[in-house]
């Protein structure tokens, strides 16, 4: 199992309950406005009060240029693109934790001091920036800080341990809450059911069968996707 179906794994059990649940905690208060009708300008559903509050939010300015580049970086580190699914900037998981960091003030400072940790190891072991690293210098800084060995700590490591941990689970949420993250789970979730009825031989060990006229009603697959009826006395119509 290589290290993304490593995470894809870890996703089900534990990103659900804990990551999911600190972003989510962005949310204001339940608005009572009504849900705008979806267009191509608002493709996510929002209400009024919900769109003010995300036009608020990307028109403030946290994160610098450099900051910005270094996560995206760190976001392909974590989830690299396959022959089979996209990369995390692929599905713009960068602008997810930009937004998510203005969003949250409680992250701002954990991922900007984390950012500059980053760039000061870099510096001490290669004497430049981390995004100017080649591609196995980084994988050698963040190796130490993703997998740490637990019986060789380094205190002098912790700040980065801590850091990855949270872009790790920024990382994953941006990108399994999106249709490229759904793909790649495999994710058939709010599609109606193919159901053709009871199997035959099943029907035939039980000495029953449908009534043709039931059939049609209810195993009309050209029908899957309609709205069933009922008459005031609970006659199925359609």
């Amino acid at each position: 199992m290589d290290r993304r179906d490593s995470l894809k794994t870890l996703l089900v059990g534990t990103i659900g309950g804990i990551t999911l649940a600190s972003v989510n905690s962005c949310k204001t208060e339940v608005a009572t406005d009504a849900p705008l009708k979806q267009t191509a300008s608002n493709l996510y559903g929002r209400t009024p009060k919900e769109l003010e509050h995300d036009k608020k939010v990307h028109a403030e300015v946290y994160l610098n240029e450099h900051e910005l580049a270094t996560i995206a970086v760190l976001c392909d580190i974590i989830l690299p693109a396959t022959t089979d699914a996209g990369s995390a900037t692929d599905a713009k998981v960068h602008e997810f934790i930009e937004f998510i960091v203005k969003d949250i003030p409680a992250h701002q400072l954990p991922m900007r001091g984390g950012l500059m940790w980053l760039d000061l190891e870099a510096n001490r072991r290669f004497e430049k920036q981390f995004i100017a690293c080649s591609k196995e210098e980084e994988i050698q800084i963040i190796e130490d800080i993703a997998y740490p060995d637990p019986d060789n700590k380094k205190p002098t490591m912790a700040h980065g341990i801590a850091f990855f941990n949270l872009m790790r689970n920024l990382t994953l949420t941006g990108y399994y809450t999106t249709k490229m993250g759904f793909d790649d789970l495999g994710v058939n979730s709010n599609y109606a059911n193919v159901w053709d009825g009871v199997p035959e031989e099943v029907l035939a060990n039980h000495d029953v069968d449908y009534e043709p006229e039931w059939l049609a009603k209810c195993v009309d697959q050209s029908k899957r996707l309609v709205i069933a009826e009922w008459d005031e006395e609970g006659n199925l119509l359609t």
